[in-house]
């Protein structure tokens, strides 16, 4: 088995008005897929789809390569919005609730998910007087009760504090090293889920508007050479006839931004230098990974072409 989700033509409607608009998704096993998008670009009406509490207008869902639902969405765990938890109840009461309403034996679960979660101490603390990532870190061990293999959580670091957010990482971190559980978490804030995520998809008002791995998120936020001269149309073919370089976009008048050559900047500057061109400036520029969230979800991203 390689997918644990895919989707093809995932579909919600809202009378005329689509939350979620012909959604091609795929998770692999093994993978932290973070699904990225601002509040109301459809991510809790996904995953309340894929979890069985929204039904789809249109489009086909299949777990873990099958299109039985029904039993494939035992082998999955769920958390969305705010933590599901009984705020008058212990950690443990809750998670005792859970357990009977689940059909499960509490006997030994519970202190291993406690432990896991790192709960273990709170005692007759009530769930009321937690701290909103102790809160999270409980609605997660709910969600782990049944030993799911496919794991989506929903907005689980969203408004907790510094410490919150890195308690939460780590037991996500932990949860797919350790146990083996592939992970979906969506959010808004990139930043964060590009510490812990390998593969990321970008929803933006209902659509899908990219798939992308670390990797590739990696190259696309990497320094550019920006290079300024007095003929940019004959940088442009010095550049793509003398030097070979394929990947560079003319960004206005005088100005020309080139991927994947920052360690040759000085044989660039040469090569236009010996052919006439003026070089007035050259330097490094980049983007960091929530300006380019901003451009995928208010713009097109750059395509970058031989001019």
């Amino acid at each position: 088995m390689e997918y644990v989700l895919q989707t093809s033509g995932l579909t919600k409607m809202f009378g005329k008005k689509a939350a979620v608009s012909d959604l091609n998704m795929n998770v692999r096993q093994g993978d932290i897929y973070g699904f990225i998008g601002k509040n109301g670009a459809g991510k809790t009406t996904f995953i309340r789809m894929i979890s069985g509490l929204a039904r789809p207008s249109k489009g086909e869902i299949q777990l873990f390569e099958s299109s039985d639902l029904v039993n494939q969405r035992k082998r999955t765990g769920t958390m969305i919005e705010n933590p599901a938890v009984y705020p008058n109840m212990t950690a443990r009461q809750n998670l005792y609730y859970y357990c009977r309403m689940l059909g499960l034996n509490p006997e030994g679960t519970i202190d291993e998910m406690l432990s896991l979660v790192g709960l273990t101490d709170t005692g007759k603390k009530k769930a009321k007087n937690f701290s909103l990532g102790m809160k999270q870190r409980l609605a997660i061990a709910v969600a782990l009760l049944g030993d799911p293999e496919f794991l989506m959580l929903d907005e689980p670091i969203n408004g907790l504090d510094p410490t919150g957010i890195k308690e939460v990482r780590e037991l996500i971190l932990r949860l797919n090293r350790e146990r083996k559980i592939t992970i979906l978490i969506s959010s808004h804030i990139l930043g964060e889920l590009s510490k812990i995520a390998n593969r990321y998809g970008v929803i933006n008002n209902g659509i899908l508007v990219d798939e992308f791995s670390s990797q590739e998120l990696t190259n696309r936020c990497a320094g550019e050479l920006e290079v300024k001269v007095d003929n940019v149309q004959g940088a442009a073919d010095v550049l793509s006839q003398n030097l070979n370089i394929q990947s560079f976009k003319i960004v206005d008048g005088n100005t020309i931004r080139i991927q994947k050559e920052i360690n040759n900047a000085g044989q660039i500057n040469m090569e236009l230098a010996k052919n006439g061109i003026l070089v007035s400036s050259s330097m490094v520029v980049g983007q960091d990974l929530e300006g380019y969230f901003m451009q995928l979800m208010n713009q097109p991203a750059i395509n970058y072409q031989t001019v």
